[in-house]
């Protein structure tokens, strides 16, 4: 079977377990559901399986086997090859459609992704509740009026929609085991729809739990139920708990926090932990699997990124430009790599402990194999504190130098060189939001130096870069060499730079690039070997991972339970059958306490991640054992590398440069269509959310795509933002 072929299959694979389990999610309210699966469950009591695996296998395992399938799906498809797209009226539902401060930029597919949803929402509460109001009877231990028995029904099922938000809430914010990058979202952009579905879990959650409480104390309940800690069933306190910590998390996630408390909000969002075990205590382990899948993604997901930052590293050199800017350069394995756009999280443990930053990587893997750049803005507090180190570094003597140990996760970046789709490209950075428009930019020329012909590239590209001060243009100084546009090259590259708050000067573009003289070098003093960044294990090994966890838990579960549960057998004899068969069936629910199923969860989740972390740390000390020389390439054989990036010839003064006001974007898409007349073009937008919002908002006025009858040619605007700040 040819590699294409593998592709499709695997791709219909994925296709039909989603809709399966997707379908459950839709059935699971009915009252046909209900009765077959009490059904299977009965049968499934008799087994070793018991009932506890087959709903772990029916709910629960469908989404790890897609993330299973989806990576090997990923690891398939070649690295760079992509086809160019055709145009097509169904391509414009990728596009924006709706541009607007309150919700953003929103594609069709999005439109219509979180309309489905609410629909979804909307039909597991109307079955739900309209069964509970044709057998309503009322609660022996509550004597409660007919409307507030409604009313706390009602309250009941808003908590099962909060627990179908929390199913889907984790799987956007994956990396190693993410599931969106099957269907070409980034980590970056994804995490937009973990803030949507964790807004709607707190409403909803919240909604359930005053409700309850209001039912509570008009019927002065309240003292008797708030602090119960039930021996069978839910247990009200663990949801109290779970609701509390739900709030907290939410608040300190909320933007006026965390961009400007981002340690608040990053520390006390590890109260998922806490959160997590009380919901399960609260909802049984029945619910729980139901929403199992992402939380077991997710912690796997976790623990693997924590043991490929192990070891750490060190920073080789930086750079610090006078618009307080640092380019900071990391030593690198010669195998890892990456494609343009991608980002890294780093940890600086001199700066924080716990605290992990992504950063837009700047450099291409094809031209440096032993180093990777970022840039850094430094605005922050953490950043501040880097640059200050940094800083103090240069008054140091040369010997005296310390070197900076890091931490590094990622690289995480697109499986395909999106960008070589388009005939043209059309890049739009703001400020600091020109790094990853540098690694495309690194990887073009790369393709043009070796006279690679194995992708076709596009053959013009206009970059437009709006910054507040003529100190920005120095970090185009890297990609001057594409900036000449030799004849030999096979595309032509513009750049507009527009400088908003200074006036004109009497420099051209090129000598604006080759005032170096600002710029300062810290070269540090690295003492014994230190290891190079060496990215995520491979695809196929973080599947057989996931595979592996999965296997464990379901093992683990099946001989606690049959350790641990009663098994309700009847040692008399003298009964009848069907006795026995119902002593069978109810013995673990009586003599057991319902939490004691919720631990032997936690247990064997505990050990399942155990077991993939040991494989990944043997994994990881063989690539490490590999490494014949430790030691990164020394700084004199790195400073003749940069030397050799700064010696590069003058550019052209084709290039245009702007003072004292922002582009006229409109004007400039209209004379770039003009240049390109009928083309796809893909436009990259990087920058603050306002110039996003501005050219979405001319994509959707300016594309062809919906001309489908017209017989002119029209050029076709794909829209992609960039984002690497979270």
């Amino acid at each position: 079977m040819g590699k294409a072929a593998v592709v499709i299959l695997l791709k219909v694979l994925m296709i039909l377990i989603s809709t399966a389990w997707l379908s459950l999610w839709l059935l699971k309210p009915t009252n046909l559901w209900t009765r077959k699966w009490k059904a299977a469950e009965s049968s499934a009591r008799n087994t070793v399986f018991g009932y506890y695996g087959l709903d772990f296998t029916v709910y629960t395992f469908p989404v790890i086997a897609v993330a299973m399938i989806g990576l090997v799906y990923l690891n398939l498809q070649s690295w760079g090859q992509r086809n160019r797209q055709i145009r097509s009226s169904t391509a414009a539902f990728s596009n924006p459609l709706v541009t607007s401060n309150l919700v953003g930029i929103l594609s069709g597919v999005e439109i219509l992704s979180v309309f489905l949803f609410i629909l979804f929402l909307a039909w597991t509460f109307y079955t739900r509740i309209s069964h509970d109001f044709t057998k309503l009877t009322p609660m022996e231990s509550l004597k409660l009026d007919l409307w507030q028995l409604k009313f706390l029904r009602v309250a009941t099922r808003f908590g099962l929609l909060a627990e179908a938000c929390l199913a889907f809430l984790l799987l956007p914010i994956l990396r190693e085991l993410a599931v969106f990058r099957i269907l070409g979202i980034q980590f970056e952009a994804s995490a937009r729809y973990h803030i949507w579905l964790g807004t709607a879990m707190i409403c909803f959650a919240t909604f359930h739990g005053a409700s309850t409480l209001f039912i509570w104390g008009v019927s002065h309940y309240i003292q008797d139920e708030i602090t119960k800690w039930q021996r069978t069933g839910r247990i009200y306190l663990a949801g109290e708990i779970t609701l509390v910590v739900g709030l907290v998390m939410w608040i300190t996630s909320l933007p006026q926090i965390r961009r400007k408390r981002f340690e608040i909000f990053y520390y006390i969002h590890h109260l998922y932990i806490i959160f997590l075990v009380f919901f399960l205590l609260h909802a049984g382990d029945r619910h729980f699997y139901m929403i199992f899948a992402g939380v077991f993604l997710f912690c796997l997901d976790k623990l693997l990124r924590i043991l490929q930052s192990w070891p750490q590293t060190h920073i080789l050199s930086a750079r610090l430009y006078p618009c307080k800017v640092v380019e900071l350069i990391l030593p690198k394995d010669t195998g890892l790599k990456y494609t343009p756009t991608s980002i890294i999280f780093m940890k600086i443990p001199s700066i924080s402990r716990f605290q992990w930053h992504s950063f837009s990587i700047t450099s291409s893997s094809t031209i440096d194999h032993h180093t990777m750049s970022v840039l850094v803005k430094c605005d922050g507090r953490w950043t501040t504190s880097l640059y200050d180190n940094i800083r103090a570094q240069l008054d140091s003597d040369a010997d005296k130098m310390k070197s900076i140990p890091v931490a590094i996760e990622g690289p995480y970046g697109p499986s395909s060189l999106t960008f070589l789709r388009y005939d043209n490209l059309l890049l739009v950075a703001g400020g600091i939001g020109i790094t990853p428009f540098l690694s495309i930019l690194h990887e073009i020329a790369a393709t043009q130096g070796n006279g690679s012909s194995r992708y076709r590239l596009p053959s013009r590209i206009q970059l437009i870069y709006v910054v507040k001060k003529s100190q920005y243009i120095g970090l185009l100084k890297s990609v001057s060499s594409l900036l000449q546009n030799h004849p030999s090259n096979k595309c032509h590259l513009k750049l507009k730079v527009f400088v908003t708050q200074e006036k004109q000067c009497g420099a051209t573009l090129g000598e604006m690039l080759n005032e170096a003289s600002q710029v300062q070098w810290v070269h540090f003093g690295l003492k014994g070997p230190i290891y190079s960044i060496h990215g995520p294990q491979s695809l196929y090994w973080t599947a057989a991972l996931a595979g592996i966890a999965s296997i464990t838990f379901l093992v683990f579960l099946i001989c606690f339970n049959h350790i641990f549960v009663p098994s309700g057998k009847n040692t008399s004899g003298h009964h009848s059958s069907k006795l026995a068969v119902s002593s069978k069936m109810k013995a673990p629910k009586e003599n057991s306490p319902s939490w004691v199923a919720d631990i032997l969860i936690i247990s064997s989740f505990i050990i399942s991640l155990a077991c993939p972390s040991l494989v990944a740390i043997v994994l990881r000390w063989r690539r490490l054992k590999k490494e014949e020389v430790p030691l990164v390439s020394s700084k004199e054989e790195k400073v003749q590398q940069l030397s050799s990036i700064e010696t590069k010839g003058v550019v052209e003064e084709e290039h245009e440069v702007h003072f004292g006001g922002r582009p006229n974007l409109e004007d400039e898409f209209s004379k770039f269509l003009n240049e390109t007349n009928g083309s796809d073009i893909g436009v990259l937008v990087s920058g603050p959310e306002t110039m996003k919002e501005a050219v979405a908002s001319l994509c959707q006025q300016k594309s062809g795509c919906f001309h489908i009858g017209n017989k002119e040619k029209k050029p076709y605007l794909s829209f992609h933002a960039l984002t690497f700040t979270l």
